[in-house]
């Protein structure tokens, strides 16, 4: 889960907001990764948010780049799945479609947190026009839509059933952000990675400071 640095806003953004967007785009998919998929009593899945270079640079794209490593599902299937004890699907179908769902709202969580972040900096309010499918562009998600985009090609032939589909991902995922507790949640992952000396952050740590801010 890499956000996209180069896009043509990029050198209009301060560079330190860039580098708190950034933080609330993994934080974002780290939150979906763990929350979402126990709110789903998924199997738990590692991963890490690796970050670099923090300070500004004339190369806005360069100053600070962080991801998430790892926490897909379907990477896990299907023994992971056999061996959970909380998952109770009893096909195995049904079961690969809801992991591939799960990772797919995952992936568009990061960008929509990031999006939630930039209007609530600018005082605007965060809502379905905000989350827009064609507006995650500007918030780092073009990677993530073209990975959501052939998970789906993978699922379902018809093109306009995958349109469909789509907005009913990008729904799940923006009520996942609507919620209050997840959102402090993202907000205060956000902040730890921001204020991290360590350049790997382990799913461990993430997980404490997930788990702490919504207990």
């Amino acid at each position: 889960m890499k956000r996209n640095y180069q896009t043509e806003s990029a050198a209009l953004i301060d560079p330190h907001d860039l580098i708190k967007q950034i933080a609330f785009h993994e934080a974002g998919h780290a939150a979906g990764i763990y929350l979402y998929n126990k709110q789903k009593q998924l199997p738990s899945v590692f991963f890490q948010i690796n970050q670099s270079l923090k300070l500004p640079d004339p190369c806005l794209q360069d100053c600070y780049v962080a991801s998430v490593e790892g926490g897909y599902l379907i990477d896990n299937l299907p023994l992971t799945l056999i061996e959970s004890a909380d998952y109770f699907s009893t096909n195995s179908q049904d079961a690969l479609q809801t992991a591939f769902e799960a990772d797919m709202i995952n992936l568009l969580v990061g960008a929509l947190a990031e999006a939630k972040y930039v209007a609530l900096r600018e005082g605007e309010h965060f809502d379905n026009k905000r989350a827009a499918i064609n507006t995650l562009h500007f918030y780092g998600g073009s990677s993530d839509l073209l990975k959501v985009n052939g998970y789906l090609e993978r699922f379902i032939a018809c093109a306009k059933k995958r349109e469909q589909k789509m907005i009913d991902l990008l729904a799940n995922a923006f009520e996942f952000i609507d919620r209050l507790a997840h959102w402090e949640a993202i907000e205060r992952l956000a902040d730890y990675i921001l204020t991290s000396k360590k350049s790997s952050i382990s799913s461990e740590d993430a997980i404490e400071v997930l788990e702490n801010s919504v207990a």
